[in-house]
């Protein structure tokens, strides 16, 4: 590609006009703006620890559920055999979440509107791999006496 240098000259009387009467037509920006202006209103300090405060009781609310659940999980779906009790726990999982939500909806978390959906994502993972944790632990420790794989264990 072929570089060209732009040309440098005087300008010439009549641009000098024209452009004084643009400069006078823009107006000036407001002392003290910043340029971009935000719609979310501002917020103290107390308000947003506040926000926080009810943002780690919903974490861990949600790990306590998912503990709780984990282990009702290994009882509740004793009487289901095979694949049906997987996807009934996982279903019950999803269950206990959403009662979360609400639970969540109830404590009216003051959070901006880029922010609302943080309700639902707020410790989403932690729940899910907790649970799962909880669930898979109970439900060995409560059956490892009933397994027999033809190896002697060195616990019994």
């Amino acid at each position: 590609m072929a570089k060209f240098k732009k040309k440098k000259s005087e300008p010439t009387p009549d641009s000098k006009e024209s452009i004084n009467e643009i400069n006078n037509e823009i107006p000036e920006i407001e002392a003290g703006s910043t340029g971009s202006e935000s719609s979310e209103p501002i917020v103290n300090h107390e308000e947003k620890s506040e926000k926080d405060k009810k943002l780690d009781k919903l974490f861990w609310l949600r790990i306590i559920f998912a503990t709780i659940a984990g282990t009702l999980a290994t009882f509740l779906f004793e009487h289901i055999q095979g694949e049906d009790r997987r996807w009934a726990s996982i279903i019950f999982m999803i269950i206990i979440f959403i009662v979360t939500i609400f639970i969540a909806k109830s404590m009216k978390i003051q959070l901006p509107a880029s922010d609302r959906k943080k309700i639902v994502t707020q410790a989403i993972g932690s729940y899910i791999f907790i649970y799962l944790f909880v669930w898979i632990l109970t439900y060995t420790i409560v059956h490892a006496s009933t397994v027999t794989t033809g190896i002697p264990s060195p616990l019994s």
